[in-house]
Formats: C-alpha cells, sequence, structure tokens
C-alpha cells in the first residue's frame, strides 16, 4: 500500500510538471506572438490607427479631409491653402494609393497622410505639430547586370524568364525600331543587354533603369546598339551601331503620336481665316489641344517665338539640307540654340496665330526650299562626323568586350 501511494504521488507530480510546462509553452507563444513593428513612410503605424486606400473617380485632396476631423479645428480650406506651394492638390489621380494615421486616443483625428505617387516617390502631408509637406522618395539603389538569351516565343515571354521587367521589350522595341522588325522576330532570334535596374531597400524590384550597350541578332543579322549623347546637355541619347551609324531614320513620319492630317501641302488652297486661296507650303495635322508635338529629327533649335500668322512656332535645323518647323504652339517647350534629339518633345498642339482650331502645320525645308515631306525620299540617321567618331568608338569598346565575351560563352555552339 506504501508503495501504491509513492507510484500515485509521483504519477500525479509527472502529470503536474507536463501541464506546467505545457502552460508555459502556450504563454511563450503568445509572447512570440506579439504585434511586429511596422515603419515605413517616416510612421511607426502601430501608434496611429492606419487606414489605407485608393483615390476614386470623383475624389478631391478636400473630400479625403472631409472624411475625418482635423486637429485645433483646422479648416479643409486653411490646409489647402498652407500645402499647395509644396503640393498640387489637383494632382493627385484616380487608382492612386493613400494613407491615413488617425490618432488612437482622440476620436480618429487625423495626423497626416501619405499620398503614393508611385513605388518610389510620395508626399507626406503632417498634421501633428504646425502643417508641413514632405516630397520624399524612398531609397534605392542600381544594380548592373548583363543578360543574353535566345528568344523562346515572344520577346516578352523570353525576358520574363529572365527575371526582366517587361517594360524592356518596349525600350528595345523602340531602339531596334527602324532595323529589327519585332513581329516578325522568331524562335533561335538571339539577343543581349547590359542594363541598369533599380530596387527599393537592396531587394524589391522596380524595374529598368537604364541601357548601356545591346545587340539584337536577327535572321543572322548582328546589330548593336550604344546610346551616346553628342553634348553634354543633350536630354536623350541617340543609339549608333559599332561603326558609329544611327540605328534611327533621320525623320519620324510626323510630329505627333496620335493625328489626322486635316490639310495636306498645296500650292493652292482655300485659307480658311483669310478666306482666299493661297499656297500652304506646310501638312496640317489636327490633334487635341495640349497634344506633345515632337521634333521630327535630331537638331539644334535654331528660332523661337510668336508672329500672329504662325502663332507660337519652334523652328529646327537638323543639318546643311534640312530644316522643319512647328507652328500653331499653345506651349513652346525649347529654347533658342537648344539641342534636341528625334522624337523629343518641344511644344504642346494649340490654335495661337490663324487658326481654326487645334492642329499643329508642319513646315519641311530642303535646301533652303519648303517641300512636301510626305512625298521625300528621307535619309536614314547620319553617322558621327570624324570629329566625333574616335571618342564615341573609345566609349562603346568596353561595352562591346563585354557583350561579345558573355555572348561567346552563352550561344557558343
Amino acid at each position: 500500500m506504501k508503495y501504491l501511494s509513492v507510484a500515485i504521488l509521483f504519477v500525479t507530480i509527472f502529470f503536474t510538471s507536463c501541464n506546467s510546462k505545457e502552460e508555459q509553452e502556450k504563454t511563450n507563444n503568445v509572447i512570440a506572438k506579439k504585434e511586429p513593428i511596422i515603419k515605413e513612410y517616416g510612421f511607426t503605424f502601430n501608434d496611429y490607427k492606419v487606414v489605407r486606400d485608393t483615390i476614386r473617380s470623383g475624389d478631391t485632396f478636400g473630400k479625403l479631409l472631409e472624411k475625418y476631423p482635423l486637429k485645433d479645428s483646422l479648416r479643409v480650406y486653411d490646409v489647402t491653402e498652407k500645402v499647395r506651394d509644396s503640393f498640387n492638390v489637383r494632382r493627385i489621380k484616380a487608382g492612386k494609393p493613400y494613407i491615413l494615421f488617425l490618432d488612437k486616443k482622440q476620436p480618429n483625428t487625423l495626423q497626416a497622410l501619405v499620398y503614393i505617387e508611385d513605388r518610389i516617390s510620395y508626399t507626406v502631408i503632417d498634421f501633428r505639430d504646425s502643417i508641413a509637406v514632405y516630397n520624399k522618395k524612398k531609397p534605392t539603389k542600381v544594380k548592373r547586370r548583363i543578360i543574353a538569351a535566345e528568344i523562346e516565343g515572344s520577346l516578352s515571354e523570353t525576358l520574363n524568364n529572365e527575371g526582366v521587367s517587361g517594360g524592356l521589350a518596349n525600350k528595345l522595341a523602340n531602339i531596334y525600331a527602324y532595323t529589327v522588325d519585332f513581329f516578325k522576330i522568331q524562335k533561335g532570334d538571339k539577343f543581349a543587354v547590359t542594363l541598369n535596374e533599380r530596387y527599393i531597400d537592396d531587394t524589391i524590384y522596380v524595374g529598368v533603369e537604364s541601357i548601356e550597350a545591346s545587340y539584337f541578332e536577327h535572321k543572322g543579322k548582328k546589330i548593336f546598339a550604344f546610346p551616346y549623347k553628342l553634348t553634354e546637355d543633350q536630354k536623350y541619347a541617340d543609339y549608333y551601331d559599332e561603326n558609329g551609324k544611327g540605328l534611327k531614320s533621320m525623320f519620324l513620319k510626323a510630329p505627333l503620336d496620335y493625328f489626322r492630317i486635316s490639310s495636306r501641302f498645296s500650292g493652292r488652297r482655300f485659307h480658311p481665316v483669310q478666306m482666299r486661296f493661297k499656297a500652304h507650303n506646310g501638312t496640317d495635322y489636327a490633334a487635341p489641344h495640349g497634344t506633345p508635338i515632337k521634333t521630327t529629327a535630331s537638331g539644334v533649335v535654331e528660332r523661337t517665338g510668336y508672329t500672329s500668322g504662325n502663332g507660337n512656332f519652334v523652328k529646327v535645323r537638323h543639318n546643311s539640307t534640312y530644316s522643319t518647323q512647328y507652328l500653331h504652339m499653345s506651349k513652346i517647350l525649347v529654347r533658342n540654340g537648344q539641342r534636341v534629339t528625334q522624337g523629343q518633345v518641344i511644344g504642346k498642339v494649340g490654335s495661337t496665330g490663324l487658326a481654326t482650331g487645334p492642329h499643329v502645320c508642319y513646315r519641311f525645308w530642303k535646301n533652303g526650299v519648303q517641300v512636301d515631306p510626305l512625298r521625300q525620299n528621307l535619309p536614314n540617321a547620319e553617322p558621327l562626323s570624324p570629329s566625333k567618331i574616335e571618342k564615341y568608338l573609345l566609349h562603346i569598346a568596353p561595352l562591346k568586350k563585354e557583350l561579345d565575351s558573355i555572348t561567346a560563352v552563352k550561344f557558343k555552339e
């Protein structure tokens, strides 16, 4: 009987001990599941009641603020006036996310609003002390790499398999638009690209920042492309091959992306404003007011200004043979003497001067004579001049060597 009592006592102690351990483990698990600390956009989220939402059609900055009380009985109008120099309240767009930080103690009082422009840029409107506006960017890092691949399916699919942003396909299509028909690329075509990619906090992929060099092999023909600026103040680089020959056609087909031709070049046209027949030495492209106008070829802005007939205009000299002019602009975006590159926006469509509606009158000179650009057999882009070619070849030499090295390994038979 004595031994039985001891055994019962031992079992009781054992199970009590196990239960105590289980309770302790449960307690530890509860402690381990403590709310994580979240810090972003300069705020510790745990300190606030956080509301995440998206701008809807019809939303205004004022409507966002009216949803919650402001401290010190601030009025929406007063806030709008104080932030307008740092934040354009009219720029908020439907579909953009925003975050509201509310006071946990005072009933939902708005402490701050974060408007998220994109994955990197955001604006903080802080109400905590005095009203303050901060336009900020998340810390990012650019990483460089070279990819080389053989086409499998489409270019976009191949890039996706390489873990590259789909936006690179559009960039390559623009670079090779005049040399490769991307609707006819086929399995077995090859390409290689040296590119820079941007990351947030060193880990979150944002996309392609820039291209340093590339080549595309289509139907056995290898075409190199290197971006290069002729001058430091040139805004956009042009692309040239390994011999310094430009990849683009010298002229775009039109100065607008979307348009309809409302009046063609003619030796005798009835002028809708002057109400008489006269020569029309240009091509009119009708488009909505504010549509971007692009220079059709690279060159130097020879003259900008205003006349009663032309309205706001820009004239660009491309070389000793060709010049172009763009009339009736609502806004001029370049200055005299500025170098511009093909496709660069130089103004906005308007109806200034003698115009009955928004359009751009595109004028074209060849050897000092105005001609119809739609009837010209226009040249390809000119190669770099002898004075520029040596510096260019030195610049691309290490880039081409890199591409040659990686393709020799990647595509060896």
